[in-house]
């Protein structure tokens, strides 16, 4: 049931008593768990908390990625598990901070940082993932390129030679031919 479909149930909410509208707004933020941490954020935090949100969240990049490349040889597999699971956490980070700037730097630092080149061959179990990494990676590019043109000009002079380093990394591997599937520019 949408409460946009329902005028009269908006006029009564409305007409509620301010207490007991309070007692029910606390409910039913209560039950959405990002929607209690972006009110935390907006109401109790200041601009040097979103700083440290990022840097932890950047931390947490770096430790994942030098735990996957440190150990066993990594394959496309566990890359693109980790990619996923990383975007995740950036997505959860934007929709608590509604922050854009922080989002696109953390995820063009991941797309950076994170391998994409394997040498698995076309008779292997894992070629399939190779594929799908690739795919991956470079729709995520395409997406932040998205949003990327979406900024302001300022914003967008401060990002554009890290896009243009992630460019530059898709158009020298394998994921080229993806990227050129997709109309992605080899530099802005």
């Amino acid at each position: 049931m949408l409460l946009s479909e329902h005028s009269a149930l908006k006029l009564e909410i409305k007409s509620l008593p301010a207490k007991e509208k309070d007692k029910l707004l606390l409910r039913l933020i209560a039950k959405d768990k990002v929607l209690t941490e972006h009110l935390h954020f907006k109401l109790l935090e200041d601009e040097n908390d979103l700083v440290k949100r990022q840097e932890q969240l950047m931390e947490l990049m770096d430790a994942g990625i030098s735990e996957l490349l440190s150990g066993k040889k990594a394959t496309s597999k566990d890359v693109l598990l980790k990619m996923r699971k990383l975007n995740g956490s950036i997505n959860h980070h934007f929709k608590v901070t509604r922050d854009l700037n922080s989002e696109m730097e953390l995820r063009i630092h991941l797309l950076l940082q994170i391998p994409i080149e394997f040498n698995e061959s076309i008779f292997s179990s894992l070629y399939k993932f190779n594929e799908k990494l690739n795919v991956y990676f470079v729709k995520t590019t395409a997406s932040l390129l998205n949003k990327y043109y979406k900024m302001h000009e300022d914003l967008q002079f401060d990002l554009k030679e890290s896009i243009n380093a992630l460019l530059a990394k898709i158009y020298a591997h394998q994921t080229a031919a993806a990227a050129k599937t997709l109309n992605l520019p080899e530099y802005l």
